[in-house]
């Protein structure tokens, strides 16, 4: 029996608005895409970067596994050896659903299990981010609602299964 190596792909994309810097996501406008256009628009960007030949290659083996609109995280599985092919097709996205963003690869790893303590990392990264923007106390933080949202994050991505 053969078994299928995947690569997995945790990728933030850092919304590009007026009002906030570029460095920092805000909390506050949630994204115009979701998983489904997503994909759609990684789909696109093989085909258009690489042809057809490319989507053949990578075609039958990408998914969008999770996406969080509030912190952009998104977790992608694509095959092994097509793994280059699909991270330059995330590199190169410039827009998703006519929103202008910067993918930013965070994480590249070969087993769902590391793929998936890095993303919790990472949302707690990006909330510790959003408390500092709000300036908030630190007695606060055990009553925000992010700490609702880190537990369902949490959750989320631990119950993920390749």
């Amino acid at each position: 029996m053969v078994r299928f190596k995947n690569r997995w792909l945790l990728v933030e994309f850092i919304s590009l608005s007026s009002d906030t810097p570029s460095h920092l996501p805000s909390p506050r406008t949630p994204p115009s895409f979701d998983a489904k256009q997503l994909y759609a628009a990684l789909r696109q960007s093989v085909i258009s970067n690489f042809g057809d030949t490319g989507w053949g290659a990578v075609g039958s083996s990408l998914t969008v596994k999770y996406f969080s609109p509030t912190t952009n995280l998104c977790i992608i599985r694509v095959a092994r050896d097509q793994h280059t092919l699909a991270w330059g097709a995330v590199t190169l996205l410039s827009s998703i659903n006519g929103s202008q963003v910067i993918p930013h690869v965070v994480h590249v790893s070969g087993t769902i299990k590391h793929v998936q303590l890095a993303a919790i990392k990472h949302d707690r990264e990006v909330v510790a981010r959003f408390r500092a923007r709000a300036k908030t106390p630190a007695l606060y933080h055990s009553q925000d609602s992010y700490v609702a949202y880190l537990a369902q994050s949490t959750r989320e991505i631990e119950s993920l299964q390749e």
